[in-house]
């Protein structure tokens, strides 16, 4: 039997629920809802003045499926960190004391995945993350490109379930339907002058794989950190099996920080003579002074295209880096809560995207 279900939104990602709403309402399958669905702006925050909290529901959940939206990430409220983590865990705890079938809580990017392992006398902040999660009586949690698949050692499926959709079909569309454009193209062209970069030996494995989906080289970016300051390269060097001068390079990270790394690369790229450098990503995160860093690259000329996902909140970022180039996730994480909620199973969202067959079946595409 398909339940009836609704979808909540906490401060910092009312705008992006609201998006996912209007695909939802847009996809046919939700013909499919024999109650339909519901969307509220019924929470509310009451700020006491020592700094504490309350989250207030003003209508009823009960024997409902919640999908709650959160980010704790930069977002449209100018929340901080503490301040969104705070607000989910107290809309998780009223959820729970209104009697809600099951709280699914949906964060596009969750900020705090990079701290998912113990390597000196540290916490570990994902892990933090989830246990309150799971404490507080969330269900399930669904999230885009955890930083590494070592994170999902972390979690307990008999305590919460937890979906980690890759977001690399978007990005791989993306390039279908801006770059390669054919099969033509694929095949002859940039076959031979188009190579995917790694900013680092840990993101070898996602460059490889949209190396190996498009027929392309690879080039892995060895970076050396400084043991002293955070977020510092000290040097980088370079793995290619094939020169790099006149060739297309596209850089592919699940995020960008403040840029450091990929501020270095970019200028030992472009020391190279590479025809066109590109810049890839799905979190952009883009602390300072990430921005700066990239609109000066591009002043320089150093880089061409700069693509990210709007999985954290974008539209400051963009009109100040004006070249950035968003691609929009909110009509898959609709299609996402509608597999959920008819219950289908999620292989489909989460197996490899066929560069390939896209390009068959919808290409060729027309420059824009």
């Amino acid at each position: 039997m398909i339940e009836p279900f609704l979808i909540l939104a906490t401060r910092s990602c009312v705008g992006y629920a609201k998006k996912v709403v209007n695909a939802i309402r847009r996809n046919p399958e939700r013909l499919l809802l024999p109650d339909g669905f519901d969307y509220t702006e019924e929470l509310s925050v009451l700020q006491f003045a020592d700094g504490e909290m309350e989250v207030v529901l003003h209508n009823s959940v009960r024997g409902k499926t919640v999908f709650l939206f959160t980010t704790c990430a930069r977002n449209e409220a100018g929340l901080s960190v503490e301040s969104c983590k705070q607000e989910l865990y107290h809309t998780i705890d009223v959820l729970q004391r209104s009697q809600a079938k099951e709280i699914i809580v949906f964060e596009p990017f969750i900020s705090c995945s990079r701290s998912d392992r113990t390597t000196r006398r540290n916490s570990v902040g994902l892990w933090i993350h989830y246990k309150t999660l799971i404490s507080l009586g969330a269900d399930h949690l669904i999230t885009y490109q955890l930083h590494s698949d070592k994170s999902k050692t972390i979690f307990d499926p008999c305590l919460c379930a937890v979906d980690d959709v890759p977001a690399i079909s978007l990005l791989q569309r993306y390039l279908c339907e801006h770059v390669f454009m054919s099969t033509e193209k694929m095949n002859t062209f940039y076959r031979d002058s188009l190579l995917f970069c790694s900013v680092d030996a840990g993101g070898e494995k996602l460059a490889k794989g949209f190396a190996s989906a498009f027929g392309t080289q690879l080039m892995v970016a060895h970076k050396q950190r400084s043991l002293e300051k955070a977020n510092t390269v000290e040097c980088i060097n370079l793995l290619s099996a094939v020169p790099l001068k006149d060739k297309i390079i596209w850089i592919i990270d699940d995020m960008i920080d403040t840029g450091g790394s990929i501020y270095g690369l970019i200028q030992e790229l472009s020391a190279r003579e590479c025809a066109e450098i590109n810049v890839m990503i799905v979190h952009p995160v883009l602390s300072e002074p990430a921005a700066a860093r990239l609109q000066e690259l591009k002043d320089k000329g150093m880089i061409h295209r700069f693509v990210a996902c709007d999985t954290i909140d974008c539209p400051a970022t963009k009109r100040e880096l004006s070249f950035m180039e968003v691609i929009e996730s909110t009509t898959l994480s609709a299609h996402i809560v509608l597999t959920i909620s008819l219950d289908r199973q999620m292989a489909p969202l989460i197996d490899g995207f066929s560069p390939l067959e896209y390009l068959e079946r919808n290409g060729p595409f027309q420059e824009s």
